[in-house]
């Protein structure tokens, strides 16, 4: 089985290109579905965050409130550090989890790990696997905000400015996906780093 890390930054186009490298066959393996679930009613870490933030941070259906949480943490370097360490090892033994269930059932597997926060916060043992990094110009990234999102111009700029720049991934990447271009020029670019994958011991 091979395991391959992939990250990008916010409308990189991460996205598009995990769906295109899953229709060619790749077992993928999304860290935010499992951040979701590890803070879903009835695990430990919500209990935990609710002990380190207070109620407020749970909707009226018991659930969290993402966004409330993400407002008292986004400005905050010592509340996002106290959130990660109850949520990012919980992550890790629910990725081993899943990389050993789809070892056990397909050895020749090829596996990418979807996660956003690759080289952004302290993940060790998923930064020594090779990686690969979508990759978008600051202006594309903009732009596609904007219209994703339907931001005024200085909230896309603010979003864009709270994440570690693309340029700086690139020196940590094995493979570079260039999703500055139209859909068939990244699916080019998809197809041949799947040949790679598939072909690489």
């Amino acid at each position: 089985m091979k395991v391959v890390a992939l990250t990008g930054g916010i409308a990189s186009g991460k996205s598009t290109v995990v769906r295109m490298l899953r229709e060619l066959g790749a077992e993928v393996v999304d860290a935010d579905v499992l951040a979701r679930e590890v803070v879903s009613p009835g695990e430990p870490a919500l209990a935990e965050i609710v002990a380190a933030f207070g109620e407020e941070v749970l909707l009226p259906s018991g659930e969290l409130d993402r966004k409330k949480l993400g407002g008292l943490v986004f400005s905050d370097p010592e509340r996002r550090e106290r959130l990660n360490a109850i949520v990012h090892p919980r992550v890790r033994e629910r990725i081993r989890h899943r990389l050993e269930e789809i070892r056990a059932e397909n050895q020749e597997a090829v596996v990418v790990l979807d996660v956003p926060l690759l080289f952004d916060v302290p993940l060790p043992d998923l930064e020594a696997l090779p990686a690969v990094v979508v990759y978008a110009s600051p202006e594309t990234q903009l732009q596609r905000l904007r219209e994703r999102d339907g931001l005024p111009q200085d909230e896309a700029e603010r979003r864009l400015r709270a994440q570690r720049p693309l340029r700086e991934k690139l020196g940590r990447a094995r493979w570079v996906v260039d999703n500055d271009g139209d859909l068939d020029r990244t699916r080019e670019q998809v197809e041949r780093l799947w040949a790679e994958l598939v072909a690489d011991p």
